[in-house]
């Protein structure tokens, strides 16, 4: 799918990055009557219900829903492959359990699990349908430059077409050309874990709880996926999980059966596996003059509670309500206190966030003993029906 634009026009935004964060930040820019280009390297395979389960899935809280209904993206997820997940289970030690059940503040789910390819696809159909969404893809940054005399940014691409924007928006990625074109350092560290991702045919039917497990080593956690199948994460040592990544399928499936706990059906088949080490990135400013930046360009979070993407989709969010409140004031929206109100709007979030990660992780890979009675005892405490636990699980569903 290929659009072209001309080099002469002064679009009013150039969104680098055409993901799931990305297209969905294109679409509610376009909403609001804004001309949008999106510069995309590779288009997402067109989905078949008989292709394989990707290994990259992602855990859509309530409100990312939300948020994609009012892009008008979330009926192209309609008759594609996901599964309602209604519960969410954490312990370390047996009876020491916190669950959380969307029956508990009276909805009928938490969320869905999504392969992310198949709501890029949904967003994608989205941008489609709107003609004030250029599309360039395939397509790549060759140079970027600033026109301060014009309050614009040049963008020019491999194919040396040239367009000039008023604002240069960064969904592109950990590693983020824009964010590093524009001199944004960033704040973090590489955890000493990393995690595999294995999708495994199972015997029982299709569930709808997703559980993590602590251990000493690091969690283990299980996340439903359609009919007879889900996805289990495995936190270790990155030398350990080096290690399981050579295995062949039938080697991992003994190693699997060895170190997660008996919950998990016992009867299942590896069908396919992954890795990724574990880092965490924080930039030390979403935005500069006509420039910002969300989702992974500005944030990557330990994967722990699964909130990567729904983090990205409430900057989108945050980002069009700005840019929304701002169009008809006549001070120019894409001007930088406009995108200050942006980040205002989501850093602390997102700081505290991936602080909370943080400490959990912290927390349970120490085995001492008196701190590991006094985190199981928390968890313990934690299950008790209470308006903090409700508060506690609204937030998990992003509200």
């Amino acid at each position: 799918m290929e659009q072209t634009g001309t080099n002469s026009n002064l679009y009013d935004v150039v969104v680098v990055g055409g993901g799931m964060v990305g297209a969905a930040t294109a679409i509610g820019l376009a909403q609001l009557g804004l001309q949008v280009v999106v510069v995309e390297a590779f288009a997402p395979q067109a989905y078949d219900s008989e292709q394989a389960l990707d290994l990259r899935v992602s855990a859509i809280s309530a409100a990312s829903e939300a948020l994609l209904e009012r892009l008008g993206a979330l009926s192209g997820l309609d008759d594609v492959r996901k599964v309602a997940y209604k519960g969410l289970e954490t312990w370390e030690l047996e009876g020491c359990i916190t669950q959380f059940h969307s029956d508990q503040i009276g909805c009928s789910h938490l969320g869905h699990i999504v392969e992310n390819r198949l709501i890029q696809l949904a967003l994608w159909g989205r941008m489609q349908q709107l003609d004030n969404i250029t599309l360039l893809c395939p397509a790549k940054i060759a140079t970027l430059t600033r026109a301060n005399e014009q309050d614009c940014i040049y963008v020019t691409l491999d194919n040396q077409e040239r367009l000039s924007t008023r604002l240069l928006i960064g969904a592109d990625g950990a590693n983020s050309m824009v964010r590093q074109w524009a001199n944004i350092g960033i704040s973090g560290w590489d955890y000493a874990q990393s995690a595999m991702l294995i999708n495994i045919e199972t015997a029982c039917a299709e569930q709808d709880v997703t559980w993590q497990q602590f251990t000493p080593s690091g969690p283990r956690s299980l996340l439903p996926l359609p009919g007879n199948n889900a996805s289990l994460v495995w936190y270790d040592d990155a030398t350990k999980i080096a290690q399981l990544t050579q295995l062949n399928n039938k080697a991992l499936q003994a190693q699997i059966d060895q170190h997660f706990p008996s919950r998990l059906d016992r009867e299942f088949k590896v069908i396919n596996k992954a890795s990724f080490k574990l880092t965490r990135r924080h930039a030390q400013t979403y935005y500069r003059d006509n420039l910002v930046i969300l989702g992974d360009a500005a944030h990557t979070i330990n994967p722990l509670a699964g909130q990567g993407v729904n983090l990205g989709f409430k900057d989108v969010d945050a980002l069009v309500n700005t840019i929304a409140k701002h169009l008809e004031d006549g001070n120019g929206w894409w001007k930088t206190a406009v995108l200050a109100e942006y980040q205002k709007a989501r850093y602390r979030d997102n700081q505290l966030m991936m602080s909370t990660m943080d400490l959990f992780y912290a927390s349970f890979s120490n085995d001492i003993l008196p701190l590991k009675l006094l985190r199981n005892g928390a968890l313990k405490l934690a299950n008790i029906d209470t308006p903090i636990k409700k508060q506690v699980l609204k937030y998990a569903m992003g509200f």
